[in-house]
């Protein structure tokens, strides 16, 4: 019998596809059936830092849609450009992040409520954001389309 894992515990898998640096993730929420193509040579899949980018991207994308939603703001396209700006020697982590925000929906008077969503998502909600490096310096930016 299987011990029961905590709510709180998260679990992943990762496995060489057997060519050059092309690896195929999975997540134990997920299930194997759902893969994430790994390539740290970009060819087959996402680099780890690409996916990094995306992962913050997408946790405050989320996070920002659920805030809107819950204050009933409109939003019928939210799509997230992110960039980060590597240090040129090794560890060659990200040194600043930016991101814009295209939102299709919201109004001008709704620019509050949005400017309030992504900051709850940066300060309170993004666990994404908080699990980064504090030094990495992370600017957002958005529109109303």
């Amino acid at each position: 019998m299987a011990e029961p894992r905590p709510d709180n515990l998260r679990g992943a898998t990762l496995t060489w596809r057997g060519t050059g640096l092309q690896f195929a993730g999975t997540t134990d929420a997920a299930g194997p059936d759902i893969e994430v193509s790994l390539d740290g040579e970009t060819q087959a899949g996402a680099s780890p830092m690409e996916l990094l980018l995306l992962s913050l991207a997408g946790c405050m994308a989320i996070d920002i849609r659920v805030i809107l939603e819950r204050s009933r703001v409109n939003l019928e396209d939210l799509s997230v450009r992110v960039e980060g700006f590597r240090r040129q020697e090794h560890p060659m982590a990200y040194e600043s992040i930016r991101m814009h925000l295209l939102l299709r929906g919201p109004s001008k008077a709704d620019r509050a409520r949005v400017e309030r969503a992504i900051r709850l998502s940066e300060e309170t909600y993004c666990s994404v954001h908080h699990s980064l490096n504090p030094s990495i310096e992370i600017q957002t930016t958005y529109e109303l389309a």
